[in-house]
């Protein structure tokens, strides 16, 4: 049996009604929201369901649904016969849901940070003030330039999430991610715009943010993960909890190696890798940065139970 990764997304990837046909087959995937529900008391169920869409939108909010998301998916894949991966990864939040479905975090307790982490990163920017772009077209050394051509001090634009070959997400203060689009196209991008976010995710901007998760990280009871993580931010495995919470906090400020990420998975063996939660992102990324690699999204019960019986062998 070909060795498989089970990876998990990140903000992006929700949307009003996403995992219905889940939601409506798997008792274990209902339970899995009223939880989260009675934890934070916020309706998930009613948020998935109906939105509306600057609730489901709103950092604080769309943090702990993806979470919840996907540990309902996860459990009712273990429910189904599954098997155990080999490795497990999550974009940005997403290692958030990695890591607690390998049982280094409670479920709840991951509730509460990444609300707590939703929060910060809010709060750590005035709204307005920050935003995201993504330039398509330009290798990641050009990008990199741009970014720096435009930074002067605090008024700072940089390279935050590697995401495919010729896709790199760029953060920082408007003014100067609204500079880097401009010199990004100049500089021969095939296109380069802004993304509907008010929070630069991943760039300095937030340390005032990792400042405050360290407080929360520091309360919560973190074990060695079941089934090996590679992390964001040093596109390595952490067992240790002090390490976990470091690399959790350096994630903040620093950059998603996506694309050194899903190539780690491939060196360590992994032929398949199976998104679990909403959305096919990760899917389609994983095609355009191995050609090789099996990927597909399990966002259905036939693409769950057929998994859970291709593993079973």
């Amino acid at each position: 049996m070909s060795q498989f990764a089970v990876v998990f997304p990140g903000q992006g990837s929700q949307s009003i009604g996403m995992q219905a046909a889940l939601f409506d087959a798997f008792d274990i995937v209902r339970d899995t929201y009223t939880e989260a529900s009675d934890t934070l008391g916020v309706d998930f169920a009613a948020l998935r369901d109906r939105g509306p869409e600057a609730d489901i939108n709103a950092t604080e909010n769309t943090q702990p649904l993806l979470l919840t998301a996907g540990v309902a998916v996860w459990r009712a894949y273990l429910e189904a016969g599954g098997k155990p991966p080999a490795f497990m990864a999550g974009h940005s939040l997403g290692e958030y849901t990695a890591l607690t479905n390998a049982g280094a975090f409670s479920f709840a307790d991951a509730l509460r940070i990444v609300r707590a982490r939703g929060q910060f990163m809010q709060e750590a920017v005035p709204a307005g003030e920050g935003a995201m772009a993504v330039v398509l077209g330009l290798d990641d050394d050009s990008v990199r330039r741009v970014c720096a051509a435009v930074t002067d001090g605090d008024d700072l634009a940089a390279a935050v999430n590697f995401n495919a070959p010729g896709q790199v997400a760029i953060a920082g203060t408007r003014g100067a991610i609204e500079r880097a689009i401009e010199s990004a196209k100049e500089n021969g991008a095939r296109r380069a715009m802004l993304l509907p976010v008010s929070v630069p995710s991943h760039c300095a901007l937030m340390q005032p943010a990792a400042e405050r998760l360290a407080d929360a990280l520091g309360g919560v009871a973190i074990a060695a993960p079941g089934v090996p993580v590679i992390n964001n931010v040093d596109v390595a495995v952490s067992a240790d909890a002090d390490a976990i919470r470091d690399a959790l906090l350096r994630q903040l400020y620093s950059p998603v190696r996506w694309v050194e990420t899903v190539a780690s998975l491939a060196g360590h063996g992994v032929a398949t890798l199976a998104e679990f939660g909403p959305g096919k992102v990760l899917t389609g990324l994983a095609r355009r940065i191995d050609k090789s690699l099996g990927a597909e999204c399990i966002d259905s019960p036939d693409t769950l139970s057929a998994l859970a019986a291709r593993e079973d062998t």
